[in-house]
């Protein structure tokens, strides 16, 4: 269909299963997974869609032009014979982000920089101004990705992350990344159709991710902005009908989310990050400590947490992790237990069978997400 186009999502390590299972279910045509990576095609419509609905993705690209080239002087000529004219304004602030693998050259930084070149040079020769560029709060936000002696250059339709979900402004220290939440919920298994506690929950991330997909809730409905409102194809119309048809999806969720944290600043935190993002009526904190804790129901409990390690583990981790394992087995039980760690002696100490594993980065830590079950 001419009104569609081929797109790119990108995501964390580990996560493309999960990121083409959703694209799936959104309804993209033509998916094909990558390295850290899912191509699909849609229309502007599914852009936006994408933009808001997809759980696991850090952005959305769309490839506008591909070239090859043999030296620095013919990737600068490239690209200064783009017709920039035709994706972004004079006016418009922009910003470079640049990657690159086996090529000839091996500083993205010197990328960025020639691609700015080109942009700037283009408009001054056409317009007699130039544009200027932002690395804080940029219009328009080029990406530029080399393989070998292939450049492809691609609208960031996302601007900002998508792990920038708009309902966090309180973080404790070492707060686990929206997207990897939500990657490492649905890698659990998490479906929202039991009881869910995070019982070491920090500023809370976990806790509210898995309230969204409980729900279904866009996860990217606090956003004031995303990168395709700067763009000169903008169609704020056909946006609020596509917000509408994704807030249709909603669910009533009839189970209890509930957060644990021992320190009086996370509790804090946490419950404001949740009041943000609206969820009060669905996520309870309270302030205790998990060791001294039972199971309120005999209920079905998903369990999914990021417990301290390294300088922020007090203890040994194997009297950590056993005394922990201690607790599942006295006080929790029917519950799947869910536990990212980079610790790999972590499912020994605990003393749990039948672990599984899949590897994960957590803020670049090497690290596991292990599960156990605790029968009844």
């Amino acid at each position: 269909m001419p009104n569609n186009f081929k797109m790119l999502a990108t995501t964390l390590y580990g996560f493309e299963p999960l990121l083409e299972k959703e694209l799936l279910q959104l309804g993209a045509m033509h998916i094909k997974k990558g390295t850290r990576n899912v191509s699909f095609v849609g229309d502007k419509g599914f852009m936006y869609k994408a933009n808001l609905s997809l759980r696991t993705a850090l952005s959305i690209l769309k490839p506008v032009y591909t070239f090859k080239f043999n030296d620095e002087d013919e990737f600068y000529q490239k690209l200064y014979g783009y017709n920039w004219i035709d994706v972004m304004k004079v006016d418009h602030t922009f910003m470079v982000s640049a990657n690159a693998y086996q090529s000839i050259f091996n500083n993205t930084q010197f990328i960025a920089l020639r691609t700015k070149d080109a942009v700037v040079d283009y408009f001054r020769n056409k317009t007699g101004k130039r544009p200027s560029v932002s690395t804080k709060d940029p219009q328009i936000v080029l990406n530029i990705h080399i393989s070998r002696n292939s450049c492809t250059l691609s609208l960031d339709s996302s601007g900002d992350k998508l792990f920038k979900r708009g309902y966090r402004t309180a973080t404790n220290i070492a707060p686990i990344n929206e997207v990897l939440a939500a990657g490492l919920l649905l890698h659990s298994g998490w479906d929202g159709q039991s009881d869910f506690l995070d019982p070491m929950c920090g500023s809370g991330t976990i806790l509210i991710e898995a309230a969204m997909i409980a729900c279904r809730i866009p996860p990217n409905l606090n956003r004031k902005a995303f990168g395709f409102m700067n763009w000169l194809d903008w169609d704020e119309e056909l946006y609020e009908v596509i917000m509408s048809s994704v807030l249709k999806k909603i669910r009533p969720f009839h189970f209890k989310i509930k957060g644990i944290d021992k320190a009086p600043s996370a509790v804090r935190k946490a419950q404001d990050n949740v009041s943000k993002a609206n969820l009060d009526e669905f996520i309870d904190i309270v302030h205790d400590d998990f060791f001294s804790t039972k199971k309120e129901t005999d209920r079905k409990l998903h369990m999914l947490f990021n417990p301290p390690y390294g300088t922020r583990l007090d203890v040994k981790p194997e009297l950590f992790y056993k005394t922990m394992g201690d607790v599942f087995k006295t006080h929790y039980r029917n519950t799947e237990i869910c536990i990212i760690t980079p610790d790999e002696e972590a499912p020994r100490f605990l003393g749990l069978k039948g672990s599984r594993q899949i590897k994960v980065y957590n803020g670049g830590i090497e690290a596991k997400l292990y599960s156990f079950k605790v029968f009844e």
